[in-house]
Order: structure tokens, then sequence, then C-alpha cells
């Protein structure tokens, strides 16, 4: 049952308390005194926080700077561990309170901050994008001020760990690069790598390119000369560092980047859904906007819904709490959403090095020597590591190779001016019209983003935003040399072509799907070559596409569909297929099915398993044994299988079922090995018994603090349950090697625009990251079972439900 339904049903928000319908006469509010008082140094006025029933703040400020300001200590009186993890890691200062086992990472984590100029920077976010960050760092500041004051406020992670939150400084929400989603020097290496073992046949097989490309070498480029590791300390600065293990569990790693605990590439593509629906095809005439980002599932989560208003500005939403302001939500004029749109923002480049002088580089035909920042990483219970940064012309040095004469460094669009992630939705807040909400867009720098809006007047649409380098004369599939040849010629100016808005079908939809239009100039201008599947976007286009009267709560139901588009394609191949009688039931049991992945499904266990463990690798072994000679076939499928985000693609092993349709025998030798040694799997797992089969019983959520193995306490690991879907539903849940989801849509809203306070929205486990917060998991057993909450937005709906009060007041000077 949808959200909604749920609550309706109940007449309560699932406490017990009645709440009153958005659309009857508002309950009016008896004046309440305030549940918390603090001090905050640097407000002007008293602010008031309204926290609701599912723990969303409402801020009210009497100006901007006081409302960003209130934003920043009430994110830290809630988040304080989860913001000062983010700022340690991303400063590269983990060694401070962790140990000498993060020296490495924080070496890293340096390379990739931004170093330009800062005047430059913050004029990229707005005229006033400085002040807003220095408003919210202050009142994070004066948050942990208050913890040096009052003990008991001190969140327990940091009472568990002996060490202290630190304070901010302005510019570190804009120099952090690294938490942002980034590509594509991963698939450029695993190109490379692919190419350089096994051959341009087997790099066909590892992941579909659209639009359809020919990978080339690029002149100058010798392969031979990229090893394996060459992005290790790349994964070291783009990663969550493990703080899992006692520091006594793992060896230290050096300051040079050599780290043992080197970490693989994101397992899953990050990902996301979002879609708009004019007027014409909603119930009420009114338009709606939908989007649920797809990030890893943490504890806490990764966003946190806020309301701030102040004057000339009332906006609700979420964003990552440790920026200023929010990047998905409505401003009571327009509401607006994001989903990855797959610019290719980096390229590796390799370099030459002088005979007698590895700090320098060939270029443009003389030596040019690298630049070289050398700085403290100070640790904790040790003495302070000195570590060596370089930099070329392009960008970090990110490994080395003095034997061998070479060098490679990263060149990304995001350590430009304007590329911190998300920090470009200050400008957003403003936007009335869909005008300036696309102007607006001009600025966005990254990640690359499919932005789609509804205004109240009833316009939506669709526009990508993202810095896009201008490659002449190269295409960007594979790394280049860093001799000159290959140079960028500055970013693609603002272009609104590629874009629409009141689409004739009445709605829009995006999906991480390659969605540039027909007729794009690919070769003119390259934005990217490696996009997700279109099956996410197919399912929801023909549910969309056959409704007439969509509701919110059509909405939220569409967010936990679990229909699975790509399945009924996999599942064509069973076709006049005759299997042997031990597998005549599970044949059967597939045929029947309706590609619905629900957690009671017997059918979604097996095609789950069968699928991914056993199919992918019989379909790719299948091809490989004609591409390659027999001793070389485990170590290319091996390459193919290392990583399922580099190496695994439901749009190749549906090419493969589909190039062995001519080969009946041979296709019907692999069903039957395949789905032989996936039956003997789930019959391990869930038993003899298929009537008793169920993808819930396998297929779970249970969310983990990044402390949880360290730690052990009962909060930092919440219990198991049951979810549906998989990976490749528009209900995205997808798993690791053990069933647990580890990527979804913590965060759901669906926005009615214009009636905002039936707006819908979810933020699982809770909105607090304080493990004795009653809002710390308290929408987990929602999230779970795909429901949403009422988003509330008018001053009557927030005063109605408001269930703590807290007053923010000047603190004396």
């Amino acid at each position: 049952m949808a959200a909604y339904e749920e609550y309706e049903k109940r007449g309560t928000y699932g406490n017990g308390e009645a709440y009153a319908n958005a659309n009857e006469e508002p309950m009016e509010a008896e004046p309440k005194e305030a549940d918390e008082e603090y001090p905050v140094a640097g407000l002007t006025a008293p602010v008031e926080i309204l926290v609701d029933d599912q723990g969303v703040p409402h801020l009210y400020a009497r100006t901007r700077s006081d409302v960003f300001r209130a934003q920043g200590f009430d994110a830290a009186r809630e988040r304080l561990f989860q913001l000062d993890l983010w700022r340690r890691r991303g400063l590269g200062r983990l060694s401070e309170a962790f140990g000498e086992r993060f020296v490495a990472r924080d070496r890293a984590a340096r390379l990739f901050l931004y170093r330009g100029d800062m005047r430059t920077e913050w004029e990229a976010y707005g005229a006033d994008a400085e002040d807003v960050a220095t408003a919210f760092t202050e009142g994070i500041n004066a948050f942990v001020r208050l913890c040096e004051e009052r003990p008991e406020l001190l969140p327990a992670e940091f009472r568990e760990l002996g060490h202290r939150p630190a304070l901010w400084e302005p510019r570190d929400i804009a120099v952090i690069r690294s938490h942002g989603l980034a590509g594509n020097a991963e698939q450029k290496v695993a190109r490379a790598l692919t190419l350089r073992d096994h051959g341009p046949a087997v790099e066909d097989l590892r992941r579909v390119r659209e639009p359809a490309r020919e990978v080339r070498v690029p002149d100058g480029l010798d392969l031979s000369l990229i090893p394996d590791d060459v992005l290790d300390v790349y994964r070291l600065a783009t990663t969550p560092a493990d703080l899992t293990l006692p520091d006594d569990l793992t060896a230290p790693a050096s300051p040079t980047g050599d780290a043992p605990d080197a970490p693989r590439p994101r397992t899953h593509p990050e990902g996301s859904n979002n879609w708009v629906i004019g007027p014409g095809r909603t119930a009420t005439g009114r338009p709606l906007l939908a989007n649920d980002p797809h990030r890893a599932i943490t504890l806490p989560s990764l966003r946190r819904l806020v309301h701030l208003s102040a004057p000339g500005l009332d906006a609700v939403g979420a964003g990552e709490p440790v920026l200023p302001g929010l990047s998905i939500g409505h401003n009571g004029h327009l509401a607006f959403g994001l989903t990855i749109f797959s610019i290719d923002q980096e390229d590796l480049y390799v370099y030459e090095t002088a005979p007698d002088d590895p700090g320098s580089y060939r270029y443009d035909g003389r030596w040019e020597p690298m630049r070289v920042v050398r700085e403290q990483v100070h640790v904790a219970g040790s003495d302070p590591v000195e570590v060596e940064l370089r930099f070329t012309r392009h960008g970090p040095v990110v490994r080395e190779d003095p034997a061998r004469r070479t060098a490679f460094a990263v060149r990304a669009a995001w350590l430009a001016p304007g590329g911190a992630p998300y920090l470009g939705s200050l400008r957003l807040l403003q936007a009335r019209t869909a005008d300036a909400f696309v102007g607006a867009l001009d600025h966005w720098g990254a990640p690359g983003e499919n932005m789609v809006y509804a205004a109240a007047d009833g316009t939506i649409g669709w526009r990508p935003a993202g810095a896009v380098p201008v490659r002449p004369g190269w295409d960007g599939l594979l790394p280049v040399p860093g001799d000159g040849r290959y140079e960028w010629a500055g970013l693609r100016p603002p272009d609104r072509t590629a874009a629409l808005r009141n689409p004739p079908q009445g709605w829009f939809a995006s999906a991480n799907e390659m969605n540039l239009p027909d007729g794009f100039p690919h070769e003119q201008c390259t934005i990217g070559f490696d996009w997700d599947h279109r099956f996410r976007h197919d399912r929801i286009a023909e549910v969309l596409g056959s409704a007439r009267a969509m509701t919110v709560e059509d909405c939220v139901r569409l967010q936990g569909d679990t229909v699975n588009a790509s399945a009924r394609h996999v599942l064509t191949s069973l076709d006049g297929y005759r299997p042997p009688p031990p597998l005549a039931a599970a044949t059967a049991l597939l045929r029947s099915w309706n590609c619905d992945e629900t957690a009671g499904s017997a059918a979604a266990a097996l095609y789950q398993v069968w699928s991914r463990r056993h199919l992918r690798p019989a379909l790719l072994r299948h091809a490989l044994s004609a591409l390659v000679p027999p001793e070389a076939v485990d170590g290319a499928l091996a390459r193919l299988l290392t990583d399922e985000e580099l190496g695994a693609d439901v749009r190749t092993d549906i090419n493969l079922l589909h190039a062995l349709r001519h080969d009946r025998a041979g296709l019907d030798r692999l069903l039957t090995a395949s789905l032989d040694s996936a039956l003997r799997e789930v019959r391990d797992l869930l038993g003899e018994d298929m009537s008793r089969w169920r993808w819930g019983a396998l297929h779970h959520a249970a969310p983990a603090h990044p402390l949880a193995g360290r730690l052990r306490r009962s909060w930092t690991r919440l219990d198991r349950r049951e979810r549906p879907g998989s990976g490749d539903t528009v209900l995205s849940t997808g798993y690791d090697a053990g069933f647990t989801q580890d990527l979804g849509a913590s965060f759901r809203v669906v926005v009615d625009v214009g009636d905002w306070d039936r707006s819908r929205a979810m933020n699982a486990p809770g909105q607090s990251g304080r493990p004795d917060s009653p809002h710390w998991d308290d929408l987990y057993e929602d999230w779970a079972h795909d429901r949403a909450f009422p988003l509330h937005y008018s001053r009557a709906a927030v005063e109605a439900h408001a269930r703590t009060r807290i007053v923010l007041v000047p603190a004396p000077a």
C-alpha cells in the first residue's frame, strides 16, 4: 500500500496522533513555549525551529543570513559526527582522529582539493555564496563550541572514540570536491586494461557504449605503460574510508600513496529517477514532480530534509546536511529535482618523465617540472607525517613509475571554479519561473545532472546541466598522452538545445539513460558514452504513458515499482527451450512469472541468482571462447566480472542471448547448465521446497553506521528488513554479494505543484544522526514498505504538526 493511502487509512502519522487533511481548514495551534533554546553567535534576531512529526525542521528567520546560520547550527545539532567525518575525509584530516592507517587517504584527498582562486570560486555560485557559506559554517561552529561548554550535547561517536569535532572555515564546503559522483576516469582505465590484455573484441563485451563508437587507441598512447593500480590513489580520494577495523588490524599505509587497503571501484552505478507530469495528465490539473536519488544506503541517511523560511526565501526539500540550502524540493513557486547525467568530466593523462628527473614531464617538446606541494598530516598518537603532492598542468599526479619513466595525472572539470558538488543549487533556490530556473543552470558545474522542473503556472521541463569539456579531435574513451596533443578547448558554452519544455506527451522522465535527442552533434561535442541502461526509464514510461489522471499517490506507487523490464527481454531466451525433467519446474516458474520482483516472489529469487551469478558468466564465457585462446578465457572473464559497475551490463547479456538464437542447441546447453547451477544454489540458500522460496528471504536491508564494526554498539546497525526489487527496477535496490541492499533511494519526494502541503516525502532511516533521538530510525519501517509521509509547507500545516519548538537566540557579545 502506498504511504499516502496507509496514512489516510490510519488517520494518523503512524504514532497515533490525528492530522488534518491539507484541503481542510487549518488546525489552530496553541501557543507553545520553547522546548529547547540555544544561543548562537552572529544571529541578528531569534530564529524559530519547528520540528514536525517526522523530524523535519522548519526554520523561520528574519534574514537570509540568519536562516543559513540556523541551518548550519541545526545540521550540527542533529548530524555533527556525519558533518565532521565528511570534512575530515574531504580535507584529508582523517589521521588526526583515526591514526596513521589513514595517512595515504589523507594525502589522496589533498590531491583533489580545489586549489584555485577563491574569489572566482565563490562568484561561480552566486553573488552571496560566500556570505551564505560563512553564515552556515558559523552556525556549525556555534554548536561545536556549545558542545565544549555542555559536554552532554556531544554526539555519542565522539564520546566513544575520544576525539572532538573540529571548527569549520567557509572555504571548506567549496574546496572539498571528492565526495561527488564523478566520471569517467574509471571507465577509461577499465577500457585501457581490457584492450591491453585482451583486445577490442573483449572490450566490446564489457559495457555498451552510447552512441555506438569504435574504441581507437589515441596516437602516442602505449597501453602497456598503464599499470593495474593506476587509479588507486584516485579511489582513496573518492570513496568512503573503511572505519570499521581497529587500527591494529591493518598495517600503516605509506605516505606515498601505496595503501594496503586501497578500495575497489564502486560496485554499482549510483543513479536516480525523476519525472515531471504536466497539468493535462494529472487528476488535479496541477503539475507533479517526483525524484528518488539512488545513493548508498547509510546510517544516518545521506540527505536531510529541511524547510528554510526567510524574506525572499521559502524552500523545503533535501540536500546533503554538510551544505547550505537544498538541491531537491520546491520554493513555493517551482519544484525541481535531479538525476545523474553522464557527462565525461575526467581524463587520465600519461606522461613521459625525464631520464634524470622523474619530477619533470615532457610537454610540447620540452621538460616541464611538476608543481610540488609539501604538507604536514597530523596523526593521532604519533608524530606528524610530511606528504608530497605533485601536480602537472592538467591536475594531480596519482601514479609515478620512475623505472618506466612514466607518470599519470587526472584532469577533472569538477576541480575548476564552480565544481563543488551540488553547491550550484544555491542559485536554484531563488528561481521563481521556468526561465529563471533554466538560466540558473547555465552556472551549474558538477556533477552532471538531468534537471527537471515544474512551475505553479503549469510549465514542466528538463534541462541537462554540468560542465562539459571540449575535446577537439578526440573522444575521451581512453587515457591520452600528456605531451600537449590532447588538450581541452575549454568548456562547452551553455547550450539549451538539448532540453525540453512542455513536451507534447505531457510528461518527461529520466533514469540515467542516454537521453540526448536525435540529431545531437556527438562528433562536434562529446558529452559521454557511458550511460546506464534504459530499462528503469522504460518502465516509468510504460506507466506514465498509459496514465491520464496521475496523482501524488500514483507517483509514490511508481517510486516503489518492482517490475524488472530487463527481465522480460532475458526471459524470451526460454521461448522454445525444452528443459530436462529436473529443470522443468524451475523453467515453468520463470515462464509464468510477471517479472515483478516482490519480496514474496519465488521466481524473483530464482531469476536474480540465475541471471547475475550463473547466466551472465556463462554467456560471457561462451562469447570469449570465440575471441581469445582457451588459456586466456579465465583471465578475460575475470576482467569482465571484476566489478558490477565497470564489468557487467544487462544490455550485454541481452545482446549475447539474441546472438545465440541462431544456435538453438548451443543456447539450450547454456540455459541448462546455468539454470542447473542456479537451482542448486537457490536450494542451498532457501531450501528444497520451491513453494516456500521468497526473494525477500535473501534480499534485505540492514543499514550500518560507519563505525559499526569498530564500536559494536546496538545503535550502529539496524535490524534486517526484507526488500523487493533489484538494481534494475524503478525501486532501485542494488545489493552486494550477500544480497544486502547497499544502494537505492533513502530519500524520495513527490511534489504537488501549487497545493504544496499535499506533497509527500521519505528520508530513511530517520532525520536525525543522533542515536538517542526519536528520529534516529523512526522512518525505517515505513521506508522498508515503500511508504511516504506528508511534507508540510504552509505555516498552518507546520504549526498543526509541530512536535518540538526550538528557539535560537543571539549569543551575548
